[in-house]
C-alpha cells in the first residue's frame, strides 16, 4: 500500500471538508468512501480494515472488505488517511486530521499506546545526535514492553493480556 510522504497528510476539520477533498481530487464521493470517512471520524482511535468493513460493530453500514482496502488505499493516496503497522497484527487506519500521533507497541501483549509526536522529541534528538538519522515513529511504532508486561509481578501469574 502506498503512503504519502511524511507531513503530507491533509488537515481537515469536518466531514464536509474531507468530502470536498475527495471531490476536489476528481474522484466520486461514493457511498462506500463516505461511510469509510464517517467510520474513521467517529472512531476513538485507529481501526483495522476489518473493523471498518464491519461498520464499527454495527454503528455504521457494513461494507465489502476488498472495497474497504481499495478505498483506504485511495484515501491514503489523497492524504486523508494514514496507516500504521502495530506489531504482527493487521495495519491500523485513521484520518490524518484526527490522528497525527505516533505509537508504542507492547511486543508481549500487543497493546498499542498513542502518544503525541512531541513526547518522543528527546528520543528523536538522541538518535539524530548519535546517528544523524531523522527518526519517525508514525508508520512503524516503537516496540518494547508496556509497564504491565515489563513488571510481570504486578499482575496475576499466568494471565495473558491482549490489547
Amino acid at each position: 500500500m502506498s503512503r504519502p510522504a511524511a507531513g503530507s497528510g491533509v488537515r481537515v476539520t469536518s466531514l464536509d471538508e474531507a468530502f470536498d477533498v475527495v471531490r476536489g481530487s476528481g474522484l466520486r464521493l461514493s457511498a462506500a468512501r463516505r461511510i469509510l470517512i464517517e467510520v474513521l471520524a467517529s472512531a476513538g482511535g485507529p481501526l483495522t480494515a476489518e473493523e471498518i468493513a464491519s461498520g464499527l460493530r454495527g454503528r455504521h453500514p457494513a461494507s465489502d472488505l476488498a472495497s474497504t482496502y481499495r478505498n483506504l488505499e485511495t484515501l491514503e493516496a489523497l492524504g486523508l488517511v494514514r496507516h500504521v503497522h502495530a506489531g504482527h497484527g493487521p495495519g491500523l487506519y485513521a484520518l490524518t486530521s484526527r490522528d497525527n500521533r505516533e505509537y508504542l507497541i507492547c511486543e508481549r501483549c500487543d497493546a498499542v499506546r498513542a502518544v503525541r509526536p512531541e513526547a518522543l522529541d528527546d528520543i528523536r534528538e538522541m538518535i539524530r545526535t548519535r546517528f544523524g538519522h531523522e527518526a519517525r515513529f508514525g508508520h512503524f511504532p516503537l516496540g518494547g514492553l508496556c509497564a504491565e508486561c515489563a513488571n510481570p509481578g504486578d499482575r496475576a501469574a499466568g494471565s495473558d493480556v491482549r490489547g
